[in-house]
């Protein structure tokens, strides 16, 4: 590549269109690639000796078992945990979210969330 006779403007990296200089999609199946900027086209050598390696890992199928059945186990919060009785189960704590669902100058609305039953409520503080 490079010289005045195989009709290309520049010498540059592999990957990169030899004539405007921009950079190359990937092979395509019928093994060329078409410049997007000028529409030209190029077969694989452009590329020179690039070489593309990816590898696929593949969960085991227990993977999602474990992660479900670890979810059925604990007891977990959706959020920091407060001294706040429920008023379904006579828990003490829940925990809270807290989003600005009303317009800038009032308060935001605070969900509360039994970490025992999981019974919901709502404040507008």
């Amino acid at each position: 590549m490079g010289s005045s006779d195989d009709g290309v403007s520049f010498t540059t990296t592999p990957g990169f269109c030899p004539d405007c200089g921009s950079i190359l999609p990937l092979l395509g199946d019928r093994g060329g690639v078409t410049c997007y900027a000028c529409k030209r086209v190029w077969g694989p050598e452009v590329f020179g000796e690039m070489a593309m390696t990816y590898t696929v890992n593949f969960n085991n199928k227990d993977t999602y078992a474990s992660a479900k059945q670890d979810d059925d186990d604990e007891e977990e919060a959706d959020g920091p945990i407060v001294d706040r009785r429920c008023p379904q189960c006579n828990n003490d704590k829940m925990s809270y979210a807290t989003l600005q669902l009303r317009s800038a100058d009032e308060g935001q609305t605070v969900f509360y969330t039994c970490t025992k039953c999981k019974f919901k409520e709502t404040e507008n503080s």
